[in-house]
């Protein structure tokens, strides 16, 4: 096989800590880099230090961050020869990975194809269970009447979940625990799709009570070879939102995680998959419920990285460049635990975004202590995008000394001008439920409740 050569110089189409994050692989690769930006973001710290750096328009992500022509303007103008998407935006848009490979340029991700076959639930749902995988019962496709709903849930059983086909994020979601409740709760779940995504199609499953979230990382190359780095535990959610990580899940049993793992990358090679990936479950009484696949980098990849020593950046970027795996299934070896705290610009009583000047900004740090973030002391927070502002990851040998070691370094954490959730996830490290591991999805919107 021809030996294939790295980037040049890679565009990240993104903005914040995760722009950072891919601009700092690039810098240990000898890779060039170009950050993007809106007029919000021109004193942003990517911005600052990228070898280069293009205002992209306006602090409106629609004439912005999500500007196609913009960004492919941007690296025309600069010789870029490929783009990193990052997280959100663009990144599972695959008109944008279209384009992007029509101007000659990689995009750091999967295939225009497969961005397409995931990001519609309904044809995601229908691909899985053609490649072997489990998935909740419901509806096999769209459900666009009353009728055909009513009739479809007699089958599934109550309480029904309806779900919009596109999008994510807990928008165009909702909950019937009848019949009388099915036809508002399909019309609010229809508006909110339309508003939300562009498109009102509705689909429906069962509503499962008290699962677990659990999503499964995958890695595969151009040639076929693919393999899984173990799972991480994102059930402490708000409104959908995940706040606590942890890998691996204290939930599951080794022999779950290993039938698991086995399971998703028969079915990734099997797809003919490109990239990093992860395949997202619902899990009850013993039971994975395939939910969808997020075609991109994840927000929570660094406790992954933290538990098998794989900087899945640089391999997301080794094999958009066609370089194969350097590595086997049986070299990957999950060791010690990791947790992600996602430190959100928000109050942390109400979750009322909170913009403004960093006042003051000390970070923790000793051993097995990570800090992914943009911020820095004088740095003004723009209240036009997502309020994550840092995420604290934490690594130990031990699952009880990872938890006593985010207790310290939060006591430590010293972010001042804004306000942030960093008192929420202090009080997560002493719940009962969280230092035993017994907790479900809908577990912390019940506490908040309390």
């Amino acid at each position: 096989m021809t030996a294939k050569k790295l980037f040049n110089k890679i565009l990240i189409a993104n903005r914040g800590e995760v722009a950072l994050r891919i601009l700092r692989a690039c810098r240990e690769m000898d890779i060039k880099s170009v950050a993007v930006h809106s007029t919000a973001d021109a004193d942003s710290m990517h911005v600052r230090l990228a070898d280069e750096s293009v205002c992209i328009g306006p602090a409106a992500s629609r004439d912005s961050y999500l500007n196609m022509p913009a960004i492919l303007s941007a690296a025309d103008i600069t010789g870029a020869d490929a783009i990193h998407p990052g997280v959100g935006f663009l990144s599972e848009n695959a008109t944008f990975a279209r384009m992007i490979e029509e101007h000659d340029i990689a995009f750091i991700g999967p295939t225009p194809n497969h961005i397409e076959m995931m990001g519609d639930k309904i044809t995601a749902k229908k691909t899985m269970i053609a490649l072997g995988i489990p998935v909740v019962p419901g509806s096999d496709g769209g459900v666009d009447t009353d009728e055909e709903a009513l009739r479809i849930s007699e089958s599934i059983g109550y309480p029904i979940l309806i779900k919009a086909t596109s999008g994510g994020g807990g928008k165009g979601m909702k909950v019937a625990t009848n019949a009388e409740e099915l036809p508002q709760a399909l019309r609010l779940a229809r508006a909110e799709a339309k508003a939300n995504f562009g498109n009102d199609q509705v689909y429906m499953e069962r509503y499962l009570r008290q699962p677990r979230h659990i999503e499964v990382q995958v890695l595969a190359d151009m040639y076929g070879n693919a393999i899984h780095l173990g799972e991480r535990d994102c059930s402490i959610q708000r409104r959908h939102q995940k706040i606590w990580e942890e890998a691996p899940s204290p939930g599951l049993t080794e022999s779950e995680r290993e039938k698991l793992g086995k399971i998703v990358t028969k079915a990734i090679a099997k797809l003919g998959y490109r990239g990093l990936g992860t395949l997202e479950f619902l899990y009850e009484d013993g039971e994975f419920f395939f939910m969808e696949m997020n075609t991109r980098l994840q927000v929570e990849h660094p406790i992954t990285e933290m538990v098998t020593g794989v900087d899945l950046v640089k391999e997301q970027i080794k094999v958009a460049a066609g370089i194969p795996l350097g590595f086997k299934q049986e070299d990957i070896h999950i060791k010690g635990h990791a947790i992600e705290c996602r430190i959100n610009a928000e109050n942390a009583e109400t979750f009322i975004p909170s913009p403004g000047l960093i006042t003051r900004y000390h970070t923790p740090g000793g051993l097995g202590v990570r800090i992914d973030s943009h911020l820095y002391q004088g740095y003004k927070v723009p209240p036009h995008y997502d309020s994550l502002v840092a995420k604290l990851i934490v690594y130990s040998d031990t699952r009880e000394e990872c938890i006593q070691r985010v207790k310290r370094a939060l006591k430590e954490f010293v972010i001042e001008g804004v306000e942030t959730i960093i008192p929420l996830h202090q009080r997560l490290t002493v719940e009962p439920d969280i230092m035993s591991g017994t907790y479900d999805i809908h577990w912390l919107e019940k506490k908040l409740k309390d």
